[in-house]
C-alpha cells in the first residue's frame, strides 16, 4: 500500500470516529432528557396521589360521621346534586327465568 492510500485510510476511519462520537452523543442527550421527563412526571404524580389519598382519609371521615338518613338527606343536600326528575329514570324490565351469562 502507497502512503496515500494509508493516509486516506486514516482519515476516512477517523471521520468515522468523529461521526460515531457524535452520534452517541446525541442519542445520549435525548435518552437524558427522557428520563429527565419520566422522573419529573413520577413525583408528579406521587403529590397527587398523596393528594388523592388525603381527600379519601377525608371523605371517609365524613362518611363515618353520617350515622342516619337523616345525616345523609342533608349531606347531600349541601353537595349540590340534583334531584333526578321521573322522566330521567329508566327502568330495565327482566324477564323470568332469564339468565345472563358471560
Amino acid at each position: 500500500m502507497s502512503s496515500t492510500t494509508k493516509l486516506l485510510n486514516i482519515n476516512l476511519l477517523f471521520i468515522l470516529t468523529i461521526i460515531s462520537g457524535l452520534f452517541v452523543m446525541i442519542y445520549y442527550l435525548f435518552q437524558v432528557g427522557g428520563l429527565s421527563q419520566d422522573i419529573y412526571l413520577v413525583e408528579d404524580y406521587k403529590i397527587k396521589l398523596a393528594t388523592l389519598l388525603e381527600n379519601n382519609k377525608s371523605l371517609d371521615i365524613n362518611f363515618s360521621k353520617m350515622s342516619s338518613l337523616s345525616n345523609i338527606e342533608n349531606y347531600l343536600a349541601n353537595r349540590d346534586f340534583v334531584k333526578p326528575t321521573q322522566s330521567q329514570v329508566k327502568y330495565i324490565q327482566i324477564l323470568e327465568g332469564s339468565v345472563v351469562t358471560k
